[in-house]
């Protein structure tokens, strides 16, 4: 078996790695937390009859009892009836916070109830974090030859275009490419779906969603009664990593096409070509065995043999 073929089994099982990260993150918070949140519904309810079977409200209990609700509600529990007939910590929900944990997206909709969840939380994200952006940058790293140097060979060779006009085209149409598939596309999905986002709700989502900010303002599958809540959010989750994947590719694609421009020398910034042979080898090595293999198979992306970044002069 090749290099490359192995190298591809091995992200394969690194992100399946990934996903398992996700469950047991999953179910840890599921366990934790839900015990707790079923206790705070509890009280809600409890408070909410004995503020209605007041004879007399006074300023000081009524008081009392709107500081209570709304604490509940930024823990995601409100007092009106049905709002929280589906639990913020079911296996669906917990999977989908620890998601937006490991991505640094956030919402801030759904946080630790107790004191066990929130250091769980710091240990989580210390070791989640770092490894969802090498998860990411290992994909990204893939997808560079098959989205960047195959179709800027073609501008050249087919089209005829200059290295620096076949660099721009490639942007454009990659970043056409993401705008619609990532952003005009999934928001007219959210707007259905969601009955209160209008296309321009959908739009800002996705744009918070994607550029990490999370404001939490939006949060999808949040509303009572959603159908088929779980598969939603699965599904969101999904969009979440695949977005954040091309987000970076089209960063990665701008600097480099600004290193050839002279952009980056104008603002006196760092060159991406470093970069270059990073990009050629594997984050996920083979093993040393392979190693003629695996310049063998690493011979048609050679700068030499192929259109690449390093063979456009500036």
């Amino acid at each position: 078996m090749s290099s490359w073929y192995k190298s591809w089994i091995l992200l394969t099982g690194f992100i399946l790695f990934y996903v398992a990260y996700l469950l047991f993150g999953a179910f840890v918070f599921s366990i934790i937390e839900r015990p707790v949140e079923d206790k705070l519904k509890r009280d809600i309810q409890v408070l909410k009859e004995e503020f209605l079977n007041q004879s007399c409200v006074n300023a000081t209990s009524l008081e009392n009892f709107l500081e209570r609700v709304l604490q509940a509600n930024q823990y995601g529990i409100s007092i009106l009836p049905n709002s929280s007939a589906s639990s913020n910590w079911d296996l669906a929900s917990s999977l989908f916070f620890a998601n937006t944990l490991v991505t640094t997206v956030g919402y801030g909709h759904t946080t630790p109830l107790s004191d066990t969840g929130k250091a769980f939380s710091i240990f989580y994200a210390l070791l989640g974090v770092p490894f969802t952006m090498l998860v990411l940058t290992a994909c990204v790293q893939r997808l560079m030859h098959l989205v960047t140097y195959g179709p800027i060979s073609m501008c050249r060779q087919k089209i005829g275009l200059d290295p620096l006009a076949a660099t721009a085209v490639h942007f454009a149409i990659l970043l056409l490419l993401v705008v619609l598939g990532f952003f005009v596309v999934p928001a007219v999905v959210f707007s259905y779906i969601e009955d209160t986002w209008s296309f321009l709700d959908a739009i800002y989502f996705c744009f918070i969603t994607l550029c990490t900010i999370g404001l939490g303002d939006y949060v999808p599958g949040e509303k009572p009664g959603q159908n088929f809540r779980s598969l939603y959010k699965i599904s969101v989750m999904v969009y979440l990593f695949v977005g954040l994947m091309m987000m970076y590719l089209v960063l990665r694609a701008f600097h480099r096409m600004a290193d050839l421009h002279g952009l980056t020398s104008f603002f006196q910034l760092p060159h991406c070509d470093e970069d270059i042979e990073e990009d050629k080898e594997p984050i996920i090595e083979a093993g040393h065995e392979d190693q003629h293999e695996a310049e063998a198979s690493a011979k048609p992306l050679d700068p030499a043999s192929q259109t690449s970044y390093n063979t456009i002069k500036r």
